[in-house]
């Protein structure tokens, strides 16, 4: 399992998706996990109707679960990797970046989407969809999405705000194929606008996607306001607006506001069959592929 250094910086996001990816699978051997091998990215869960001439009999030996063999031509799955590019995805306390975070997990998705043999797109957002790189399958696909990811993260102005909402309006109503929609962002913490979000979700929803939302935050800066006990100045890094205050002040109201609107967005999540997927930005993106491979195996 690879454990990214703090603040190391990234070089090569393509190399790193494949130890993250490698390393994971490895240990998967070693863990309770059933049904996921080195070989999975050539087979598929079996299902009623398939033909059983196609069955992987060993594997179903190893694991009591039935799969079937996948043919390179073979796409069943189209998956988005959609990120918010706002400024506020620039925060780091310590380690990765929020940005960085969602890159190199959003890479290592691809990596695992082409070596299923499916379809990889990637969308970028901040205050409106602004870049969206069409679906397909294989290696020179998985390349264009890792020169893109690379990109941006050498793009050291981010200064746009985030319409979270607004931006996946625009999403659904480009995407017109059935498609699995991966979203990495830190989440409007405004609760006034979280209908707004919802409603956007719904709509990726309505048009039949699966929606996956990894929500990435600093749990113990963001949630839980742990600072030292003298006053500070904090500045919103989308709009530039400057508070100072003592946060040992503000803290026990503050984590209990935020908790509260963390735990209704999950439930709405929940409530519309969005799948929620918490992130603490402190933690190592191998975490986050293991809650996108136990949701997606609960898809298949």
């Amino acid at each position: 399992m690879v454990q990214l250094p703090i603040q190391a910086p990234i070089q090569n996001l393509n190399l790193l998706a494949r130890q993250v990816v490698e390393g994971f699978l490895i240990g998967l051997h070693k863990s309770p996990f059933h049904g996921f091998s080195v070989e999975f990215a050539e087979h598929r869960l079996y299902n009623p109707g398939d033909n059983l001439k196609y069955v992987d009999w060993k594997v179903f030996g190893r694991s009591d679960k039935l799969f079937v063999k996948k043919f390179e031509e073979e796409t069943n799955l189209r998956c988005c990797l959609a990120i918010d590019t706002s400024s506020s995805m620039n925060f780091r306390n310590g380690g990765l970046s929020k940005l960085e975070y969602a890159c190199v997990t959003a890479a290592s998705i691809s990596y695992l989407v082409k070596k299923q043999m499916d379809a990889n797109a990637l969308a970028l957002f901040n205050d409106h969809l602004y870049k969206l790189i069409p679906a397909k399958a294989g290696s020179k696909q998985q390349q264009v999405i890792i020169n893109e990811l690379e990109r941006l993260l050498h793009n050291k102005e981010l200064k746009k705000e985030t319409n979270f909402a607004n931006s996946l309006h625009e999403l659904a109503e480009r995407i017109h194929q059935r498609s699995l929609i991966v979203l990495f962002s830190d989440v409007p913490e405004d609760p006034e606008n979280a209908q707004e979000l919802l409603s956007a979700l719904q709509h990726l929803k309505y048009n039949k996607h699966e929606v996956l939302l990894f929500h990435i935050i600093d749990d113990e800066k963001e949630m839980n306001l742990e600072f030292e006990n003298r006053p500070y100045n904090f500045e919103d890094m989308e709009t530039g607006a400057i508070v100072r205050l003592n946060p040992e002040e503000f803290k026990s109201v503050f984590s209990e506001k935020m908790g509260k609107y963390r735990a209704y967005i999950q439930s709405q999540c929940l409530k519309y069959g969005i799948d929620y997927i918490f992130c603490d930005m402190q933690e190592s993106p191998n975490l986050a592929l293991s809650k996108y491979l136990v949701k997606r195996n609960k898809m298949m």
